[in-house]
């Protein structure tokens, strides 16, 4: 059996810039970090050599990769050649479609898992590409990098969009002090509303073509470099002003980002303690993120007790083989 380990990851500012539609064109960047929230992935022998089993949201027998209806393992399955006699599970601590990158996580989580099971090392790097490649390449989804690199990579960091394709992945360097207190006084709620992203990323790869939301993606971009300087010299007030700064403009980007119901609990949260904040992923529901000080959190959890607390910690370690053994 192995087991793999994969975080989530939530993110910051400069969310839309690592799609292709835009970074083909000018430099996209986006700062985030994993958080202590996983996908796990199982995978051992099935007893029936001449079949494959998957547990995710369903359980699927098949006998022959090219039956199973899951895209995604359907794709990393027979990227491995794999024939039959093989179980693999998965296991979430968050449900998919809340923006914290679940299918991403799922993705890197299954290469890791399968490249281990071939005993075969793969860097963070690679990982990373592989899962881009499923993605993006294979399955063409119409969505961006920067989950794949969180996942893989794990950690705070600047990944940086170039136009010819490559991904640069720079760490942000925090004082422990500073990084305690960030991480104490980010709070997130979930809201509820799973959703698909792709939709809503579909939407905002074509509305690039239209010079008003690529220049609002070009701030949104300028801004990851506010925040990251902002963190590594510790001038925490900041973060939330800058974090209400990228959500106005990423609203701009497609209609179904944000609604009524969004919009009234984020004024609620900027009246009640709040900083800034966003709605993590592509829009339309799932988790919201607010920076608010330590001292003003106990208000703001009275002002939005219709919504669902969520603690969560960082993580440095991205995508892990926590368990192997070939019996």
């Amino acid at each position: 059996m192995i087991i793999t380990r994969t975080p989530f990851r939530i993110s910051f500012v400069g969310g839309g810039s690592d799609l292709g539609a835009f970074y083909e064109k000018s430099k996209g960047a986006v700062i985030s970090t994993t958080i202590n929230k996983y996908m796990y992935i199982s995978s051992h022998k099935f007893f029936e050599e001449d079949k494959i089993r998957t547990k995710y949201s369903k359980t699927e027998t098949v006998n022959a990769v090219a039956d199973l209806e899951h895209p995604i393992l359907r794709t990393i399955l027979n990227q491995f050649n794999i024939k039959g006699g093989l179980e693999i599970s998965s296991i979430a601590d968050v449900p998919g479609g809340t923006g914290m990158g679940s299918s991403s996580s799922f993705t890197v989580g299954s290469l890791h898992n399968l490249s281990a099971s071939k005993q075969q090392y793969v860097t963070k790097e690679e990982l990373a590409q592989m899962a881009c490649d499923v993605e993006i390449n294979q399955l063409g989804e119409p969505i961006g990098k920067q989950d794949q690199y969180a996942a893989a990579y794990g950690g705070l960091n600047v990944y940086e969009f170039l136009p010819n394709g490559e991904v640069n992945v720079r760490p942000v360097f925090m004082d422990a002090l500073a990084n305690s207190e960030l991480e104490s006084n980010l709070v997130m709620f979930y809201i509820g509303n799973q959703r698909s992203a792709s939709k809503i990323l579909a939407e905002q790869s074509k509305n690039t073509s239209n010079a008003d939301k690529f220049g609002s993606l070009q701030n949104m971009v300028k801004l990851v470099y506010d925040l990251e300087s902002t963190l590594i010299k510790g001038e925490l007030d900041d973060f939330g002003k800058i974090m209400h700064e990228n959500w106005i403009l990423k609203q701009q980007l497609a209609s179904g980002i944000t609604n009524p119901m969004i919009s009234e609990i984020y004024d609620t949260a900027l009246k009640n303690g709040a900083l800034g904040g966003k709605l993590l992923g592509a829009g339309g529901g799932g988790f919201m993120l607010f920076y608010c000080p330590k001292h003003k959190q106990e208000k703001l959890n009275q002002a939005l007790k219709k919504v669902k607390p969520f603690d969560f910690n960082f993580e440095q370690s991205g995508s892990q083989v926590i368990f192997h053994s070939n019996e």
